[in-house]
């Protein structure tokens, strides 16, 4: 495997627009690495096998491991309410507030609104303050348990928890309970730290279609970080976190098992996890898990093959990064465990039938705001960010036209960044949606 990276990745990188990335592999016990391309078009410094790229949302296996931690030591009940650990856990809904518990935040079915990026301090106490001042406000948007909608302040909440029971700050935690033990070197919990290393940068594009350039930030909010806004390793010491879990070093065997059986489907909209379990995605029947990680321009893909003792990471800093997986993962995956990646949905050669009246209208979120109508005959998405924090994803309004691929999807007419996006209609209600998911989000209709 070492040669075939060492031959293919600067190419396949260029071929797909990434900047950057760093690869390590774990298969028949030998590691491989390999690293190519720049980490910041700004200032040309090069990417190298021990370069730190932000690892996003693969956090939230992190903040799993440490609350699956407490668990083992008997202080944390999966199915008791947050309360009891979160006194001050407060929400817009008091009834929905009071029955959660730290499985449902864990397997993303809690329900409230996920992604209030909203800035707290960049300190010590930025989570605290995130559930003392933000949580209060966040509406809930599916009731509890009612099915999966990826939630990034759940894990805040989570987080907090993991705090508040250890009496210390989120980032401390990370490096004692999981870093240090494993001998983790190339980490780094905040941007400061990052500072220390080769520290890649996101790269985005201004418009759809157009080159990709330097990011005008590093991280998301330190709040958020529990659910991934700030989390940045190698490549090979995230791969050292994956190896503790294949030889359930961190926890014992019966707690992995039990993290990675299915606890919730997942509606399928391509490219997206199967099931979910508490915390890891999980794809293949059970056979592939894993996470994946997106900030502002970096994004991160980590894989595990527990039957084969197979692990793969790819850490990329923008471009088409999920074409770039499905061709350097789907080899890897292909030769060293036997399994091949499905093939992503592409628009039908003859559309099919969709009524109009299920998925027109409008679905709002925290972040962002879709508006679905026909014109013409033709289905189309209008995108406007509703915060200023989503609009250092998407800084302008997008229109984009969609076709239907079946009787509750529609899929992107066009390709962006070399993949078509699906749109999953959810829960008819009088023929129209309630919810549409999307991004693994299901977003409630406003109108």
């Amino acid at each position: 495997m070492q040669s075939w990276l060492d031959e293919n990745l600067a190419e396949l990188i260029t071929k797909h627009g990434v900047p950057a990335a760093s690869v390590a592999v774990l298969a028949d016990g030998e590691v491989s690495t390999a690293a190519a391309g720049i980490l910041n078009l700004n200032t040309g410094v090069e990417a190298t096998t021990d370069s730190v790229f932000q690892i996003g949302s693969i956090t939230k296996l992190w903040t799993t491991t440490l609350i699956m931690q407490l668990v083992a030591e008997g202080l944390i009940d999966l199915d008791r309410p947050v309360r009891e650990y979160l006194p001050e856990f407060k929400l817009a809904d008091e009834t929905a507030a009071a029955a959660i518990t730290p499985r449902q935040l864990l397997t993303h079915t809690s329900g409230f609104s996920g992604d209030a990026f909203t800035p707290t301090s960049r300190g010590d106490d930025a989570v605290e303050l995130f559930v003392r001042d933000v949580l209060p406000g966040l509406p809930q948007e599916v009731p509890p348990g009612a099915g999966f909608s990826y939630n990034n302040s759940g894990f805040v909440v989570l987080g907090r928890i993991a705090e508040v029971l250890r009496g210390k700050p989120f980032h401390q935690l990370i490096r004692e309970h999981i870093a240090g033990p494993l001998g983790i070197e190339h980490v780094a919990t905040i941007a400061d730290e990052a500072l220390l290393y080769r520290a890649a940068l996101g790269h985005v594009a201004p418009e759809p279609g157009a080159p990709v350039q330097a990011a005008p930030v590093w991280s998301l909010v330190h709040a958020m970080a529990p659910a991934g806004s700030l989390l940045a390793t190698s490549a090979g010491d995230l791969l050292a976190f994956g190896r503790a879990y294949l030889d359930a070093t961190l926890l014992d065997r019966a707690t992995v098992d039990q993290l990675w059986a299915p606890q919730v489907d997942v509606p399928a909209i391509g490219g997206f996890a199967e099931q979910w379990g508490l915390g890891w995605m999980i794809f293949d029947g059970g056979r592939l898990l894993g996470h994946d990680g997106g900030t502002v321009g970096q994004s991160a893909f980590f894989r595990l093959v527990p039957d084969k003792g197979v692990a793969v990471v790819l850490l990329t800093n923008g471009g088409s990064t999920g074409a770039l997986y499905d061709e350097l993962v789907g080899h890897v995956l292909r030769e060293t465990a036997g399994i091949e990646l499905p093939t992503r949905p592409v628009p039908p050669a003859e559309p099919a039938e969709i009524a109009a009246e299920l998925v027109t209208g409008r679905y709002t979120g925290v972040l962002m705001q879709s508006t679905i109508t026909v014109e013409d005959g033709e289905f189309w998405a209008l995108d406007e960010a509703v915060s200023d924090e989503a609009r250092l994803l998407m800084p302008e309004p997008r229109r984009t036209r969609f076709v239907p691929l079946d009787e509750s999807r529609l899929i992107a007419a066009e390709p962006e960044r070399e993949l078509h996006e699906v749109l999953a209609f959810r829960e008819p209600v009088d023929g129209r949606a309630a919810y549409l998911f999307r991004g693994g989000r299901l977003t409630p209709r406003s109108n």
